[in-house]
């Protein structure tokens, strides 16, 4: 069924930069709770990259400039909010990756539900996550790498109770860092001079988000978080994270 959800077309170029690019960089269109996402694919690399909030543009940015120099796979949301609209409300598209946080997303800005219709629309959303999942995650032992902006404070050391082990620079903000999934990965990018933690176990409560999904799935995951405008930093750190894992 995936076929329902994949809309074929659109466009090839050249892309040149630091690697060896294709000349045949295909662009698709994928859809999942209401909401379409642009699929940029530059060659073949076993790296798969996404930016799921569209109000961090500078995420949106950097990952633009990215997947026109380097090999991989990207997902870019068509989406200008941190939420999307979803039949009668509003969810945010990081927190319905488990049925659990679609629940909590569903019910945040719209509480009652009539009589049988909210369990109908998480069978709905199981479905269509499925599909989803099948086409963004990466096979053989790939990366799936999500790329974030924060303004609101939000910095690592909101993830140090969830992660097992922490390489923290002292001449790094905190609220640029690298998360990932993966303990090898992790030995790879302590080494760097970046923010580094790693969550590779599962918790009982989580929130939904494209990270805890990966993990459940077994899926190589890490996300480039960096504050708002800082657009040169995150470009380099997806540079690093690229060549690191390559």
């Amino acid at each position: 069924m995936l076929n329902k959800i994949l809309s074929f077309g659109f466009v090839f170029s050249s892309l040149f930069g630091i690697e060896k690019v294709s000349n045949d960089s295909l662009a698709k269109t994928i859809q999942f709770a209401g909401v379409k996402y642009n699929l940029v694919k530059n060659g073949n690399s076993p790296l798969y990259y996404i930016w799921l909030h569209g109000d961090e543009k500078t995420a949106k940015m950097a990952l633009d400039y990215h997947i026109k120099h380097f090999l991989g796979t990207a997902f870019f949301i068509q989406n200008d909010n941190r939420e999307i609209p979803y039949l009668s409300t509003i969810v945010d598209p990081n927190r319905i990756f488990s049925r659990m946080g679609t629940r909590r997303a569903l019910t945040k800005f719209k509480p009652y539900w009539a009589p049988g219709t909210l369990d109908k629309t998480l069978n709905d959303l199981d479905l269509e996550r499925t599909q989803f999942l099948e086409i963004i995650m990466p096979k053989n032992d790939g990366v799936l790498i999500s790329v974030h902006n924060n303004f609101r404070g939000y910095n690592v050391k909101y993830e140090l109770d969830n992660s097992r082990r922490i390489s923290l620079k002292y001449n790094q903000n905190p609220r640029d860092f690298i998360l990932c999934t993966n303990e090898k990965d992790f030995e790879k990018l302590k080494v760097g001079p970046y923010n580094v933690v790693l969550q590779d176990t599962l918790i009982n409560n989580d929130n939904g988000s494209l990270s805890w999904e990966s993990l459940r799935r077994k899926i190589r995951y890490i996300n480039i978080e960096t504050r708002l405008g800082y657009l040169t930093k995150q470009k380099l750190m997806l540079a690093f994270v690229s060549e690191s894992l390559n």
